[in-house]
């Protein structure tokens, strides 16, 4: 399966952005899925889940300003980002097929080629 973002760029500090992730075949109905960022000299971090019935997780700095959404007919998964801080600044990767253990997802080896979002004044 290929996975492609889109949707990054520049904002500033309040704004707001919305990612995709668009897969090359049905997969989001069967799988799970998540979407992680790395910023620069940083590990990559989880930032949303969504399990393939629709369970939802956040990473606590995103609670409550991301949201995280499928649209099957579509393939896609999409991040909607609000309020929006010079912290959330990263390249954004989608990932999909991982699995989930006590409601934690754990990424597969197939991800997407990322996004830069860069939040700043």
């Amino acid at each position: 399966v290929r996975l492609v973002e889109s949707g990054g760029g520049w904002v500033q500090p309040g704004g707001s952005l919305r990612l995709s992730c668009v897969a090359s075949h049905n997969v989001f109905s069967i799988n799970h899925m998540g979407w992680y960022r790395q910023a620069p000299g940083k590990q990559r971090e989880l930032v949303a889940s969504i399990s393939n019935f629709g369970a939802i997780k956040y990473a606590g700095s995103v609670e409550g300003r991301f949201t995280i959404s499928k649209d099957m007919a579509k393939n896609t998964v999409d991040l909607q980002m609000n309020n929006l801080t010079p912290e959330d600044t990263a390249v954004y990767y989608c990932n999909v097929g991982g699995g989930i253990l006590s409601g934690q997802y754990y990424s597969s080896d197939t991800w997407g080629q990322g996004t830069q979002v860069t939040v700043s004044s």
